[in-house]
């Protein structure tokens, strides 16, 4: 990671520039459960904690119980989820008649209760994390594994622990450990800020409209934007000026650009067939890489789109802040370039 004090700046006290209104916020996506199609949230939604707490709460594990994604089993991108549209209000909790509703080609409708007791199991692991989680049962098991043709399990986040603190948060918290003291604190408070569930990373990924059209400009088959998989899509900036935020507010919430998201085969991914190709890696590469957007600093052939977000209000307790559709985004502290940013 290079040049961290650009990152880092935001959180060591240093006073904002005055906040200049970049962007408004375009769609909101969830996805319920890891490396299955998304849910767009309702206009409507209710502050980010209610809707966030479905954010890959859910995931399909192998037989060692290790996390399953499109990378090995591209066949996910077909399986869409359901949630009952009240799971979106402020407040509401979950019935019997609650499920979590599951649809894939070739497959029966299986309802998963959204309201249940689960058998804990240990040894669930998503990358470095390891950990217990939940069981939904030999109807899932049985489903999700006639459908991928492996032996498989949907396991559900267990909330009686505390929340995951991803590889690259926590990488990103012991630079801030390595710190002065001031920032060791801050760095501190950001561990609290990036919890999740089955995330590979950050709590959010944020992409500009302009971004994704940039791209689609190089391509010969535009592409959508389930391709890359964000929680926040904004629109009204210039290209990739995503790139460069540090501190921003979208609403009453006050966000942090901590690490470019670099892209892997999962975008390549046709989520309509589950069908792999080569694009927009490939298109990437020749101008989004490390290489020409970092030049000098160690390129490692990554390629790079869109921007990982955490949040400094508590996502684990309600505090009536909203994120909705059309809401502006102001920024308030940016690097200078790319070369600059967080990776």
């Amino acid at each position: 990671m290079d040049r961290p004090s650009s990152v880092l700046s935001s959180f060591g006290g240093a006073s904002p520039s005055a906040p200049e209104q970049a962007a408004a916020v375009f769609a909101l996506f969830i996805y319920p459960i890891k490396s299955c199609r998304g849910i767009s949230v309702p206009r409507h939604a209710s502050p980010p904690q209610v809707w966030f707490r479905w954010d890959r709460q859910w995931m399909v594990v192998n037989s060692k119980r290790r996390a399953l994604t499109q990378r090995g089993q591209p066949k996910l991108a077909l399986v869409e989820v359901e949630l009952p549209v009240e799971a979106f209000s402020d407040g509401w909790e979950p019935n019997e008649g609650s499920f979590l509703v599951i649809r894939a080609p070739g497959m029966h409708v299986l309802k998963v209760p959204l309201k249940k007791t689960h058998d804990v199991v240990d040894g669930a692991s998503v990358w470095e994390w390891s950990g217990s989680a939940l069981d939904e049962g030999a109807e899932a098991s049985e489903w999700f594994s006639n459908y991928l043709g492996i032996p498989c399990q949907l396991l559900r986040f267990n909330s009686g622990q505390p929340l995951i603190y991803p590889f690259f948060a926590r990488h990103l918290l012991i630079l801030f450990l390595s710190l002065t003291e001031k920032k060791c604190a801050r760095g501190s408070q950001l561990f609290s800020w990036t919890q999740t569930m089955f995330s590979d990373g950050f709590p959010f990924l944020l992409i500009s409209q302009g971004s994704l059209n940039a791209l689609n400009q190089h391509l010969e088959d535009p592409l959508p934007i389930n391709r890359f998989r964000p929680n926040i899509l904004i629109d009204g900036c210039e290209p990739f000026s995503e790139d460069l935020w540090t501190e921003l507010k979208i609403s009453k919430l006050e966000f942090h650009g901590v690490k470019l998201c670099s892209r892997c085969k999962m975008t390549t991914i046709n989520q309509e067939n589950g069908v792999s190709g080569v694009e927009p890696i490939e298109t990437l590469l020749k101008f989004r890489s490390d290489r020409i957007l970092r030049p000098g600093n160690n390129p490692k052939g990554k390629v790079y789109f869109g921007q990982n977000l955490v949040c400094k209000e508590s996502l684990s307790s309600g505090n009536g802040h909203m994120v909705k559709v059309g809401d502006p985004v102001y920024v308030f502290g940016k690097v200078s370039s790319p070369a600059h940013a967080a990776v």
